[in-house]
């Protein structure tokens, strides 16, 4: 069994007397970055079972998530990072359904195997970057479609001062498992992502989070969206997936509940 599916048995008894059934069963769909898709799908299946209503959930990129929610795509859940004012000012979320979810923090991970890098501080971490043959991380540059771990990653190597050093050595991956999975075949000597995205991949070893100096967690908030079909069966979901069972498979997938 993974580790996944324990957690998904484990939390579904947990929550089976927590959530109230309603009369008339609904389909919600949620629109989420690839940071919180561990949690998410582990808690899925205890509040179907609990609430009578079924979920049907889309991850993509941060950046291309929070696209397709301005755009208006007819999600019930979306769930974005900051800054949330153009997605609030497109009018397709309501303002105050405005949920913080969890917080996800940049991970630094190296090869089964490999030897563990000091990363306990900014010096340590630029020369850790610096010595590396190749480093991979979710980024397309230039693109509104990019991941929101990318976007973090960026800032930080902004605020080392080593940006335009890494170009040459930086291998782009298309999402964060993309990043894990590279790492896991030698493809590349650093992975850094979200640590909800690779917590449980194999052939990888998590170093460790960045410093808080050089490296933000993200927030990931969710809203129940202008166009949801059934707007209570959303809200539930959201209170669901911002409640104390929640927390605790966030922290078991790498985050921080964000309240």
């Amino acid at each position: 069994m993974t580790r996944t599916a324990s957690l998904v048995m484990s939390f579904a008894a947990a929550i089976a007397t927590a959530i109230p059934r309603y009369a008339t069963a609904a389909e919600i769909t949620v629109i989420g970055p690839g940071g919180i898709r561990a949690s998410v799908t582990a808690l899925i299946p205890g509040f179907e079972k609990a609430s009578g209503h079924t979920v049907k959930a889309t991850f993509g990129s941060g950046g291309g998530t929070k696209a397709r929610v301005i755009k208006g795509d007819p999600f019930d859940v979306p769930i974005v990072q900051p800054p949330l004012e153009p997605v609030i000012a497109s009018g397709h979320v309501v303002k105050d359904s405005e949920t913080p979810l969890a917080v996800a923090p940049i991970a630094v991970a190296v090869r089964a195997g490999a030897a563990k890098p000091d990363i306990s501080t900014a010096d340590s971490v630029k020369r850790m970057l610096l010595a590396a043959k190749s480093i991979t991380y979710p980024n397309i540059e230039g693109s509104a479609a990019g991941g929101a771990a990318g976007v973090s990653i960026n800032e930080t190597l902004a605020k080392l001062g080593i940006a335009e050093a890494m170009k040459p050595k930086t291998k782009p991956a298309a999402t964060g498992f993309a990043t894990a999975r590279m790492v896991a075949a030698g493809e590349a000597e650093i992975g850094l992502v979200f640590l909800s995205e690779m917590i449980h991949e194999p052939g990888i070893t998590i170093v460790g989070v960045l410093p808080r100096e050089i490296s933000t967690p993200t927030g990931l908030v969710g809203f129940v969206s202008a166009h949801a079909r059934e707007p209570a069966a959303a809200r539930a979901l959201l209170d669901y997936l911002s409640g104390p069972e929640a927390a605790k498979v966030y922290r078991d997938t790498g985050m921080e509940p964000g309240r």
